[in-house]
C-alpha cells in the first residue's frame, strides 16, 4: 500500500482505530429526503415527518456527534456545523481539536474530504456504499423510504433497516423533534456493533442557499488525492 492509499484509508476508517469521523455524519443527509416519498400506507409517525418535510429546499444547523467504539470501549465526541441543499448537495465542518478540523463537501455523486492540519484533500465517488463512511449524507435522501428500508415504530422512534446493503450500516434509528425540523437525532449502528449518535440543533430552513456554497477550491499548498489511491 503506497502513501496515498494509506492516507485514504486513514480518512475513511479513522486514525488509531477510531471510527470514521467523516462517516458519522453522512447518515443525516438521507433522512431529509426519504420521507417525502412515502405512500399513504406508511406508519403515522412517518407520515407526520413526511408532512413536515414538504416544502423544505435547504437547511443548516449544528450537530454533536458521539462515536461509540465497541472494540476499543471508547466514546469520541465531535461538534460542527452543516448545510444541505436538497436533493444532493451538502457541506459540513467538524470543529475542535486539530484532528477534528475536517471539512466534507458532497455535490451530487462526488465527495471531497479536506483535512486542514495535514494540508491534504481526498476526492472520490459518492454512492450507496459510501453512506456507511459518511453518514450525515443520509439526510439528503436517495429514494423511497419504504423501498429502501424495513421500518419499525419503537415507542415513537423509527427504526430503519436497509433492505439492500448500504456500506457498513445495519440500522438507523430516528428520534423525532417538536421543533421546526422534524428530526431531532439519529443513531447509526454498523455491522461491528459500533454506534454513532448525532444530535441536531439550531436548524434553519429555506435560506436560499446558492450552488456556489457547495463548491470546493483547493487551497495553495494542499495536495489532492483520489480515494482509489491515485494522485
Amino acid at each position: 500500500m503506497d502513501r496515498s492509499e494509506e492516507e485514504a484509508e486513514i480518512v475513511m476508517r479513522g486514525r488509531n482505530g477510531r471510527s470514521c469521523l467523516i462517516g458519522t455524519l453522512c447518515s443525516l443527509v438521507m433522512a431529509f429526503a426519504l420521507f417525502p416519498c412515502l405512500s399513504s400506507s406508511a406508519d403515522p409517525a412517518v407520515e407526520k415527518i413526511q408532512k413536515a418535510y414538504q416544502g423544505i429546499r435547504d437547511l443548516k444547523g449544528s450537530f454533536v456527534q458521539k462515536s461509540h467504539l465497541k472494540d476499543l470501549d471508547r466514546t469520541d465526541t465531535f461538534k460542527g456545523k452543516f448545510m444541505i441543499k436538497l436533493p444532493a448537495k451538502m457541506r459540513w465542518q467538524y470543529h475542535g481539536t486539530d484532528s477534528q478540523d475536517t471539512e466534507v463537501i458532497i455535490a451530487n455523486d462526488e465527495i471531497i474530504i479536506y483535512q486542514k492540519k495535514d494540508k491534504q484533500a481526498f476526492r472520490g465517488k459518492f454512492d450507496r456504499d459510501t453512506y456507511g463512511q459518511a453518514p450525515i449524507a443520509l439526510l439528503g435522501g436517495f429514494g423511497n423510504i419504504e423501498k429502501e428500508f424495513d421500518i419499525t415504530n419503537k415507542d415513537g422512534r423509527l427504526l430503519l433497516k436497509p433492505k439492500k446493503p448500504m456500506g457498513a450500516v445495519v440500522s438507523i434509528e430516528i428520534t423525532p423533534s417538536g421543533g421546526n425540523f422534524p428530526i431531532g437525532s439519529l443513531t447509526i449502528t454498523d455491522r461491528l456493533s459500533n454506534r454513532i449518535d448525532i444530535t441536531l440543533s439550531d436548524i434553519t430552513l429555506n435560506t436560499g442557499m446558492a450552488d456556489a456554497a457547495f463548491e470546493f477550491s483547493l487551497p495553495m499548498g494542499v495536495s489532492m488525492y483520489e480515494l482509489n489511491g491515485t494522485r
